[in-house]
Parts: C-alpha cells; sequence; structure tokens
C-alpha cells in the first residue's frame, strides 16, 4: 500500500479496497449491537472529514484531492469500528478530529505520520473520557430511534442496566468463576451458535484475508502479532478458571485481535518498511497487547501496543538492515 503525495489514484484505490474489507467485521457488529455501530461510523467519518477540510483550508493546501483519497475516511472506519457502540454523540467525532489532527497533520500529512492514526485518536479518547470508552452494551440489536435516543441523550453518559462488560473486562474481574460459568453469566462471550464477539473477530479475518489475496497488505506483521498472541497465551494458560488469563482461542477472537493485526498493525506509513522488520514489529504487538490485557490498566491493549511499537520503528529498522549487510557481506 504506497501512502506518498501524488499517488493519488493508487492510493484511493488501496484505500477502497480497505474500507471494502472492513464490511464483514462491520456487519458483524451491525448484527451484534445494532445501529449504534452505524452512527459512530457517520459521526466518525464527518469529523474526520470537517477536520481534514479545515486543516487543509488553513494549511492553503487544494481540498479536493485530499478529501477524495480515501485516507481521512479509513482512519475514522478504523476508529469508529473500535469505539463502543451507542457512545455518546461527541465521542466518534472529537476522536476521529483529534486522530486526523495529533496522528496525520500535526506531522505534515498524509505519508508523513509516526504513529497510527486511528489509534492515536482511540488512545486518547481512552485516557481522556475512561467512563464512555468502557462502556458497552450487552449483544442487543436495538432499534433506530431507540440507538439514537441512546446516542444524543446526556443520560447515556451514567452508566445503566443496558451496560454489559466486555468479554476481556469480565475474565479480568470475575476470578472466582471457570470460563464455562462466564460464558453463561455473561452474553459478551458469546458463542458460535449466538450472538457472540467472535463472529465480529471473524468477519475481520475474512477482510483480511481479502487484502492478502488483493496484495495490498503483507502476511509478515499479521502473522508475526497473531503468532506471538497465540504462543504466549498459550504458555500462560494454566486452565479453565478465569484466573488462567484466558486461551489461545480466547485472546485470537475477542477484543479488537483481528481487526488490529490486518487493519491497524499493517499501517505502512507507520510501520516499518522492510519484510523481517514488519514481523518483529507485529510479533512485539502481540506480546505487548497480552502483557497489557493480563496485568495492565486497560482490558485490550491493542491501541497502546501498537503505538509502543511506532515508537521502536526506527530502532527495528535499523536492527533489520544491519542483520542484513552481516548477511550479505
Amino acid at each position: 500500500m504506497l501512502l506518498v503525495e501524488g499517488a493519488d489514484p493508487r492510493l484511493r484505490q488501496a484505500m477502497g479496497r480497505v474500507l471494502l474489507a472492513t464490511l464483514p467485521g462491520a456487519l458483524a457488529l451491525l448484527w451484534l449491537y445494532g445501529w449504534g455501530v452505524l452512527l459512530n461510523l457517520v459521526l466518525a467519518a464527518s469529523g474526520a472529514l470537517a477536520m481534514e477540510a479545515l486543516v487543509l483550508f488553513l494549511r492553503k493546501r487544494p481540498l479536493l484531492p485530499s478529501l477524495s483519497d480515501g485516507s481521512a475516511l479509513v482512519s475514522a472506519t478504523l476508529l469508529a469500528l473500535a469505539l463502543p457502540a451507542y457512545c455518546p454523540w461527541w465521542l466518534a467525532p472529537s476522536a476521529a478530529a483529534s486522530a486526523l489532527l495529533l496522528g496525520k497533520h500535526l506531522y505534515g500529512g498524509v505519508g508523513q505520520n509516526p504513529f497510527n492514526p486511528a489509534m492515536l485518536g482511540y488512545a486518547l479518547a481512552l485516557l481522556c473520557f475512561p467512563q464512555s470508552m468502557t462502556h458497552w452494551p450487552a449483544p442487543h440489536a436495538m432499534g433506530l430511534l431507540e440507538g439514537l435516543q441512546r446516542v444524543f441523550d446526556l443520560d447515556s453518559l451514567r452508566p445503566d442496566a443496558w451496560a454489559q462488560a466486555t468479554a476481556l473486562d469480565s475474565l479480568r474481574i470475575n476470578k472466582s468463576l471457570t470460563v464455562d460459568e462466564l460464558f453463561a453469566a455473561h452474553p459478551a462471550f458469546g458463542h458460535f451458535g449466538g450472538r457472540g464477539v467472535e463472529w465480529v473477530n471473524l468477519g475481520f479475518l475474512a477482510g483480511g484475508l481479502f487484502l492478502l489475496q488483493q496484495r495490498v497488505i503483507s502476511w509478515h506483521a499479521p502473522v508475526g502479532m497473531l503468532a506471538s498472541l497465540l504462543l504466549i497465551s498459550l504458555v500462560c494458560w494454566n486452565g479453565t478458571g478465569s484466573d488462567s488469563h484466558g486461551s489461545p482461542l480466547f485472546h485470537l477472537l475477542t477484543g479488537a485481535s483481528m481487526l488490529g493485526a490486518f487493519f491497524i498493525v499493517t499501517e505502512p506509513v507507520s510501520g516499518p518498511k522492510t519484510a523481517r522488520a514488519r514481523l518483529l514489529f507485529g510479533i512485539g504487538v502481540g506480546l505487548l497487547t497480552y502483557l497489557i490485557r493480563t496485568w495492565g490498566s486497560y482490558p485490550d491493549g491493542v491501541a497502546f501496543a501498537v503505538l509502543l511499537m511506532n515508537l521502536a520503528v526506527p530502532a527495528l529498522e535499523r536492527y533489520c538492515t544491519a542483520r542484513q549487510a552481516r548477511v550479505s557481506s
């Protein structure tokens, strides 16, 4: 995926394929939670495009080329899919606007960002508004009118009966229960025969395989992330209790695992350029994700893991370049 100034046709094509690849996961989220997912997408896209237009206007740059290249829309879409459904109306556009301003234009625009914009926007929202960012609804396809009332009603900022702990939250706070008991007591766990977050991750897996088939992304970072997450969870898994930190399959199919593996760590500008460095980058994201999920303060660590590994990209590139030079000599 080439993100360089002047490569508008190729950039638009790549961004279009990325948006198309998010469709299976987005439809699974829509089926699981209802209209709140679509509202997030609309509000986040509005905030991102508005910020993009404002910054371009202030920088006296032409609006149409950048607004139509799809990069802002992709960042907004990935961010919106990671936000809780039915979050307050201001959260999605403000997070998307922050992602575009601080994650993209602060460094000069498309092709120059050292951090993943979508994950930067998500992390800022989580740090600034932890209550709103950690209240997911129970799996329930809410009607459009009821969803609009939830999103635009200020009372929705308060926890109430419709909020539900996520699978990762439930695992952390119910140490006395077995995993089977958690499955029975918490709809967020789901199962393959009903409404479960596993279907969302499988949807993003299908979209990721499409991107691989279209050669929009390479396999190195996704394989590195999923393999390291699988291996460390396998090593640390010690039984069926909730104090086991979750099985390997649980970690692969909950949270933002597949979204992160195929749509986040593959972002080419903030990630490494060489194949070996991309593999190491993915491995680092997988390990950090597990460590944050298990012993950190946040239930899902994909965003923070990606941002931390973004800081390590120059070191990874230097290491891999020096190693290749030694092998060649």
